[in-house]
């Protein structure tokens, strides 16, 4: 067998593992979900054993789907679910607390706290975020306040945190890791945007100290080397890290400033390169570190929902008038419209543009006349119409028309949602051949980092387009739907 990198993409709701050669093919692919816990309503949280389980099952998976022999993986990469936060024990590796899921909002009154202290401005400028509990700052806040032991142990420096890329990094390497990459640091409110350093100012107004934090490193450099993982050799170097919204936008290939991507996953994000600046927002949209390659960074703008992909697996799992996610497409396309409904998918708040944690779903314009299929097509239209809001607000910020937007994920294999997607943007959609941009990303980051790939002009290659769509519909009937979603927003 050829040389392989190996790609984990560590989602929220599982884990997949793909082996890829050093042409980028795919070689094989593992998979395993893992529990969602729900303590109380808007909390979520996982258990970060759960999640380490996960890994393990998805690698042995995909090797034995494979012919591959373990010892020839030259390099891994990394990609996770971002400001989900984690703190362990560095001398037990055991975890104090389950892992706090990005879309908890277990912290909105810190935040509220924070603003009515007047912090709001000095975040934004110094980190590019909100103050919102989407981030980990609150979350480490929440924990340091919450579970005692913390707060006795950490001068000791026994405590470790992090997002999901650090813990990973730490059990690959057998604890002698503890390190992050600077695209999951900018989504901690702790780290200053352009410095790329940890801010003790930050960390002091949030009660963290810094001593718990993990070193912040490029995007491809080495963070590690395997030890003691079950089915691979120790020594392999972990080499290629970003979050997952990140590394979906360096697998799209957007390495020029104003090209952007949506990945559909539990939530939507939609990114946009805007080059080796930092672009701060106007209009509540956040300035991210897309990637640091050596001495350069680059850095995006970025909007996000928080409910997507979640929303169908609502329909399946909550109202049961699904049995795959997958039969959305044909249900929703039983009728030629949303016969009047509107569906706001905000079970966990609103996010960009609108960022209230107090918003929650919504569904109107129910008639006596409305069936599961105006229920599935309200949904698939409500997760593209969230979209459409944040592609306004970039415009605005970055000065500039979108005239195309790459898509991947797993619900960009949805036609009908990626035609109503162009329809509602008025906006060509591009998907690729490779909708695991995320993965891909991964494993691209780490080719460099193990010196496979020279320089990002070698994978203009890898990227091919599948299928394009182009807008369907009239500037009338965008501005009725989009009249009335706007309408609903403001009920949710």
């Amino acid at each position: 067998m050829p040389d392989m990198i190996l790609a984990i993409d560590q989602g929220t709701t599982g884990t997949t593992v793909i082996l890829f050669d050093t042409d980028f093919n795919v070689v094989s692919r593992g998979y395993q979900e893992f529990r969602q816990i729900y303590p109380t309503p808007g909390c979520v949280e996982h258990n970060p054993e759960n999640i380490w389980r996960s890994v393990l099952a998805s690698l042995d998976i995909a090797l034995r789907k494979s012919d591959a022999d373990p010892s020839d993986i030259k390099a891994i990469g990394i990609t996770n679910q971002r400001e989900t936060t984690v703190v362990w024990n560095r001398e037990t590796g055991i975890p104090y607390y389950n892992a706090i899921v990005w879309q908890c909002r277990r912290t909105s009154d810190i935040c509220n706290e924070l603003k009515d202290r007047g912090y709001e401005e000095l975040f934004q400028k110094k980190t590019g975020l909100l103050l919102d509990p989407y981030f980990s700052g609150t979350k480490l806040t929440w924990l340091f306040r919450n579970v005692d032991v913390l707060r006795e142990e950490a001068p000791k420096g026994t405590v470790a945190a992090g997002t999901i890329d650090s813990f990973l990094v730490w059990k690959l390497t057998g604890g002698t890791a503890h390190v992050t990459d600077v695209s999951n640091a900018s989504r901690t409110l702790l780290m200053d945007i352009e410095s790329l350093d940890w801010d003790e100012d930050l960390g002091r107004i949030l009660e963290v100290p810094m001593n718990v934090l993990p070193e912040i490193q490029g995007s491809t450099e080495i963070f590690g080397h395997t030890a003691n993982v079950p089915d691979i050799p120790d020594g392999i170097p972990i080499c290629g890290i970003a979050g997952d919204q990140q590394a979906a936008l360096f697998g799209q290939t957007c390495f020029q400033t104003g090209e952007a991507k949506c990945t559909y996953g539990t939530g939507s994000f939609l990114l946009m390169n805007t080059g080796n600046k930092p672009v701060f927002s106007n209009n509540k949209l956040l300035t991210t570190v897309a990637w640091k390659l050596n001495d350069e960074t680059t850095y995006a703008l970025e909007g996000s929902t928080f409910i997507a992909g979640a929303a169908v697996q609502w329909l399946r799992d909550g109202l049961n008038i699904i049995e795959n996610a997958s039969d959305i497409e044909e249900l929703a396309s039983q009728v030629p419209d949303t016969g009047g409904v509107t569906m706001v998918p905000a079970f966990v708040g609103l996010g960009a543009p609108h960022w209230r944690s107090d918003a929650r779903g919504l569904i109107a314009g129910l008639t006596r006349g409305t069936n599961r299929s105006h229920l599935a097509r309200a949904t698939l239209e409500g997760i593209a119409l969230q979209n459409v809001e944040i592609l306004s607000a970039m415009e605005s910020d970055s000065k500039q028309k979108l005239l195309s937007l790459k898509v991947d994920g797993g619900a960009s294999n949805n036609n009908l949602l990626m035609q109503m997607q162009a329809d509602l943007l008025g906006c060509t959609i591009i998907r690729p051949e490779m909708v695991e941009a995320t993965a891909l990303g991964a494993a691209l980051l780490a080719g460099i980092g193990a010196g496979i790939i020279n320089n990002i002009s070698e994978i203009a290659a890898v990227w091919n387009e599948y299928r394009s769509f182009e807008p369907a519909i009239g500037d009338g009937d965008r501005k009725a739907v989009l009249e009335r979603w706007q309408t609903a927003v403001g009920k949710a």
